[in-house]
């Protein structure tokens, strides 16, 4: 094992640009993890040359990718640049749900098992694809007998439960746009991203289940469509999970089980152009309006099925699960379409992490005998604060490979997700990407990358990455600066739907000609990516840049603490000065003691200018249900501003807690 030395990215604005350089290493990290011999012998991508020759000829490389799906019709042009406008595989036609299901049951795979899904109360279902495409083309079917056509787009609002990602298939079969829309949102973000994209029908059911209780969808759907506020849509097709009363509008609502399992199995896939519409998917603006970001299908199932096979070092008898929703773009890429596409057998779980009690993901994986798991930091950190010894109760010795998605892992957390879930053995691919990427960016390939924890390592082959300063410029190594990327890759977003003034300046208008996702990075003396988090989550201390990102691995760092979240607040010494909000392990007192001792534990980590103005104790973090912390909510509360949407909250409550202990002066 080699040390590795972590630069804390510590920066002071300086010159009339505000060109920021690194002033000092206040932090290290000298955990690294090199590939098992085994593991490298075994693995789908082992030639470090990879990166080489995607450099020197990335459509190349991205053509060899797309030659692995079945074409309809070959393409002949590989990339139309005209930026930021990028086709393709132009002239190719395929269709995404044919890739996905049709292929592999001609091929022999029909009675393997696609999807093992365990609902919340315990029921189970195991489909295998044949039976998944049997369902699909039903679908298919009644969404054609509901007057769906090419070209229609269809809102698609569900539970984790096996009809939504029937349906979203069945709409890729027939070239029907989908715009799935998270079931945690409000009517009224639902009726927002309906009109946006002028659906015709909505896929919904009555609710579902979340921690013991049923959630209502179809009721948010009613209040959406209300009064005629959505004049585009004509159905409503319901699928029945709970069984809880709903009412059916006459002529409009449909129920699944009265429509779609009497439809005809004979529904061939349509061919599709590569640059055909294949989704919208709305980012959650919380006051502009919702972002409608549209992905194509040749570039994108390309994207997604490379990297899935590359990244997770998929084999025919892998179990994989990816704890999240089919209704963020995680689920989208990494639930749906990267595994079906390469015939892989999936784990769909409807319900909460700890419900009934926090062994429940534990007791999934042994039962299945899953052997990837891909989940969220977040998620990581609440088992962290559960206890390890829900962990050691189930046999978790089939993980042979562990990933991590939604935002940067901190170093102690990828510690105890490698320890206690991997058995130290398993490798930890924790992944850089985003909803407008379409498929990840930046992530170990995991035979062949030395791990350090905390860090996503490098671009993957065919993505032109780089850290650039406020002029564009190249950064050195342990200089914070802006992530963009420099060249066009097949399943990056087509545009922002009927905008394309604002994608350019959302996009493209900050370093012209380079795609900037708006996050923060840095590299290490070996070249490796530390992601920063967002650049609005960077704050100016008394002239240095700091992030918040970094303040709250050195919380994590400290035994007591299972979860931080910092923000920053406006100072009238400092301008702004860094809050802190700390969850404690089971079992850990709340003090003021341990709040002095936890703000002198981040300056010794990284410096006294870090150091948390306060430090509030909370029983939990405001979290979507997703995973992702709402950092903003946290913004609001610390400054003591009215709060914004909190719709997508998993548990509302949990900020009125925090809002209260911080109103009676309950911070240590």
């Amino acid at each position: 094992m080699r040390d590795e030395k972590r630069m804390a990215p510590v920066e002071r604005e300086s010159g009339p640009g505000g060109t920021s350089q690194a002033i000092e290493a206040l932090s290290t990290e000298d955990r690294h993890f090199p590939p098992s011999e085994a593991f490298r012998a075994q693995a789908n991508v082992a030639d470090p040359d990879v990166y080489a020759r995607a450099a020197a000829d990335p459509e190349g490389y991205w053509a060899e990718q797309a030659s692995q799906l079945d074409w309809f019709a070959p393409w002949q042009t590989v990339l139309d640049w005209q930026p930021p406008f990028a086709r393709w595989f132009d002239g190719g036609r395929l269709n995404v749900a044919h890739n996905c299901l049709d292929r592999h049951v001609a091929n022999g795979l029909g009675d393997k098992v696609a999807y093992y899904w365990e609902g919340e109360p315990g029921d189970r279902k195991v489909i295998t694809f044949s039976g998944l495409l049997d369902d699909v083309r039903r679908c298919a079917n009644a969404l054609k007998a509901l007057g769906v056509g090419k070209g229609d787009r269809v809102a698609i609002y569900l539970p984790m439960i096996v009809e939504f990602p029937v349906a979203v298939l069945a709409c890729a079969r027939i070239g029907a746009p989908h715009t799935v829309v998270f079931g945690g949102f409000s009517a009224d973000s639902l009726r927002d991203r309906i009109n946006d994209a002028g659906a015709k029908v909505v896929i919904t059911a009555d609710g579902g289940y979340r921690r013991g209780k049923t959630v209502a969808l179809k009721p948010q759907v009613d209040a959406a469509l209300a009064d005629g506020a959505c004049p585009s849509v004509r159905h409503v097709l319901v699928a029945n999970r709970t069984g809880d009363a709903v009412g059916m509008v006459a002529d409009r609502d449909v129920w699944w089980d009265d429509l779609v399992p009497g439809q005809e199995l004979d529904c061939p896939a349509e061919p599709m152009e590569s640059e055909d519409l294949l989704y919208l998917l709305y980012t959650s603006g919380t006051t502009a309006k919702p972002k409608g970001i549209v992905h194509t299908t040749g570039g994108y199932l390309t994207g997604v099925a490379s990297t899935f096979r590359s990244v997770f070092d998929i084999k025919p008898d892998d179990v994989y699960w990816c704890a999240a929703d089919i209704g963020w773009v995680t689920g989208h890429s990494y639930i749906v379409y990267g595994p079906l596409a390469n015939g892989t057998t999936g784990v769909l779980y409807e319900g909460a992490p700890d419900f009934p009690d926090p062994a429940r993901w534990w007791e999934i994986v042994e039962r299945y005998r899953v052997t990837v798991l891909y989940a969220a930091p977040t998620a990581i950190r609440a088992h962290m604060k559960w206890g390890a010894q829900f962990a050691q109760k189930h046999d978790l010795s089939s993980l042979r490979l562990l990933g991590s998605v939604g935002e940067p892992i901190n170093p102690e957390a990828w510690i105890w997700y490698h320890h206690h879930i991997g058995g130290d053995r398993a490798p930890i691919v924790d992944t850089w990407w985003q909803t407008e990427t379409g498929a990840i960016m930046i992530s170990p390939l995991p035979g062949i990358t030395d791990l350090k924890p905390g860090s996503s390592t490098i671009a993957l082959p065919g993505i032109d990455a780089a850290i650039v300063d406020e002029a564009g410029k190249p950064v050195g190594p342990n200089e914070g600066g802006y992530l963009v990327i420099n060249k066009p890759w097949p399943s990056m977003l087509r545009g922002i739907y009927g905008d394309d003034k604002r994608y350019r300046e959302t996009y493209w208008s900050r370093f012209p000609g380079r795609y900037f996702p708006g996050d923060g990075a840095r590299y290490d003396g070996d070249g490796y990516t530390w992601l920063l988090g967002r650049v609005d989550d960077v704050m100016n201390v008394s002239g240095h840049r700091l992030s918040t990102t970094e303040i709250e691995s050195a919380l994590v760092s400290h035994e007591l603490v299972a979860e931080a979240a910092v923000v920053g607040v406006s100072d009238p010494i400092s301008g702004e000065a860094p809050v802190a909000f700390v969850t404690l392990r089971d079992g850990s007192a709340v003090s003021k003691e341990l709040g002095e001792t936890l703000r002198q534990h981040v300056a010794l980590k990284i410096g006294a200018i870090a150091r948390p103005k306060s430090v509030m104790f909370t029983p939990d973090l405001p979290k979507t249900r997703s995973g992702k912390i709402m950092r903003r909510l946290l913004r609001d509360i610390a400054a003591d501003r009215p709060l914004g949407d909190t719709t997508t909250l998993a548990d509302a409550g949990v900020v009125d807690l925090i809002r209260d202990a911080s109103r009676s002066g309950k911070e240590e």
